[in-house]
Order: C-alpha cells, then structure tokens, then sequence
C-alpha cells in the first residue's frame, strides 16, 4: 500500500533584532516593513522616531551607539555622506556599539569612494558591511517595491536579502563594497536626464500649442514611453512638485557622478546641464521641490509654463 505523503512543514519565519537609523521620507516607511515582517526593531533619527513606528513597537534609542549595540543588524538611511560617516563613527556613533558578527547596512545615497573606507573600517571590527542604495522614492517606500542595488560579499548579501525583500522588488548584487553606490550613481544620471528631456518635450509641445496631458498620452504607447514620463511628465502638467526626492538631493548625487568623472578622466556633458538646471531651482527657492521640478528652470529660460498660471 503506498505511503500517504507527509504535510509540507512551513518554515518558522526567524525574528531578528534590527536597527534601524535615518526615519524620513524613505527610511519611515522601509522600517515599517521590517516591524510588519514581526522583527523586533531599535529605531533612531535625527527628526525622532514616528509615533506610528513606535505605536507599532519599535524601541527608542538615544543614539547610533544603543541602536549598534542592540541589534545584529544595522540598516542607515540618511542624506548624504557627512551624514553616515556621523552616524557609524561619529561621537555615540554605531562603531562605539557594534560587536563582531553585527552587519551594518548603508541604504543612503552617497559617494563610492568613501563607501569602500567605511566598509574596510566596519570590517576591522569584525562586522560585515553592504552598500545598499534604493531607487524608487517614497512611493516606492511605503509600497515596498524599491529597487536595491547591492554592493559586499555574496555570504552578507545572501544573510540580509529576506529583509531586503520586505522593501523592495529589484534586488541585485552588483558587486563588492562601494559597487552599489557606483550603481546608485548611474541611476541617478539616467533618471535627471529623462527628467530634462520629458521637460524638453513637454515644454515644446506646449509652447507649439499642443495640449501636453495628450501629447504626454500619445508618448506613453511609443517608443519614448517612460517611468519617468509617466510619473513626472504628469507632475508636470498638475503642477504637483511636492517632494517625492527632493531637487537637494538629486543636486548631491549629480555632484558625485561629476566628482567621479573627474577622477576618472570622464567627460559628462549632460549629466553637467542636468545639475545646472537643479542649481538654477534652488536658486529660485526649489531645493526642497521634487525633481521633476527641474522643468521649471527650463520654463524660466523659456518664459512659458508647460501648464497652469
């Protein structure tokens, strides 16, 4: 008589202890994931812990240093490099609290070159270390659909990929430390230039006359179909420049690719033209707009709006 064949056993999920340092637009909503995911969370941030982040459990640390020292693995979400060299070696900085096993992972946006120190510096201390920018902007946060782009060893990377899951869709190891950064760089190039060539379009068939919100839909089933014409093209027409990534920081990931390229004896014309339109934002006041407000600079230069007064 054949055997009857056992009920699959359902693996018990592992709760672990994570830390997580950096609570704003995008770190917010990542570390809301983790907490739904039943891990147990040590939160930080320079603006405070979201009350609906504590309400959901997680714990309050005073600093990096209690958030390191409680969690075995470290997630940091802030601006820009000053801010996580602060974070992990500041004063009552995550290297004052780690131990060895802990893994620190970066998910801000900053530079390759100061990555690969932070990592070797993490490193002698025993610890392990990702580089793991994120593309996708808040929208992409609170939906847990970001794309990550990774950068260590594949051991580290195979550890913290079902955490990596609970926020985004597109995960990659790219390579070894600081590769993720360099991966995150590129994004950023190709997005600011879509953003100015749908600004281009848009603001040209307007000014022929066009309606843009058709000409947008038109553009949509052809080949110049984008994410970002979709997305922002229809930021621009609404007029909806309510920061999903703010212009500061584009304007901070364009300086990293040209500081690069200098060092690498490259030449990125456009990349250059994108950031002076950021600059010229800011300088009206935009620092704080979406980037896809970049298209005001260019209806400044034109003295025609795309839509609206």
């Amino acid at each position: 008589m054949p055997s009857t064949p056992k009920p699959l056993q359902r693996s018990r999920r592992t709760h672990m202890k994570l830390g997580f340092i950096g609570l704003g637009i995008m770190g917010a909503p990542m570390a809301g994931h983790l907490l739904a995911a039943g891990h147990e969370l040590f939160a930080q941030s320079h603006g405070g812990v979201p009350a609906e982040l504590q309400e959901k459990g997680a714990k309050v640390c005073a600093n990096a240093r209690e958030v390191a020292q409680q969690a075995d693995i470290v997630f940091v979400m802030v601006p820009d490099t000053p801010h996580v060299a602060d974070v992990l070696f500041g004063a009552n900085g995550a290297a004052e609290g780690l131990s060895a096993g802990k893994t620190v992972v970066d998910m801000s946006s900053i530079s390759p070159i100061a990555t690969k120190d932070f990592a070797k510096r993490i490193n002698a201390l025993g610890c392990d270390y990702l580089d793991a920018p994120v593309s996708g902007g808040e929208v992409g946060a609170k939906a847990a659909s970001l794309t990550i782009m990774v950068g260590g060893s594949e051991a580290t990377f195979a550890k913290v990929k079902p955490l990596f899951e609970l926020m985004g869709k597109n995960i990659t190891l790219v390579g070894g430390n600081g590769d993720g950064q360099t991966c995150k760089v590129a994004n950023q190039i190709i997005v600011a230039l879509n953003i100015e060539a749908v600004g281009e379009a848009l603001l040209f068939a307007s000014k022929a006359g066009a309606d843009p919100a058709k000409v947008r839909q038109a553009l949509m089933g052809g080949f110049a179909s984008s994410r970002i014409l979709e997305v922002h093209g229809e930021r621009m027409i609404n007029r909806t420049f309510n920061p999903g990534f703010r212009i500061e920081l584009h304007q901070k990931d364009l300086n990293l690719a040209l500081e690069g390229a200098r060092a690498l004896g490259l030449s990125l014309p456009h990349t250059a033209s994108a950031l002076q339109l950021m600059n010229a934002c800011a300088a009206h006041g935009g620092a704080g707009w979406d980037h896809s407000g970049l298209v005001q600079a260019l209806e400044i230069a034109a003295n025609h709006k795309i839509a609206g007064n």
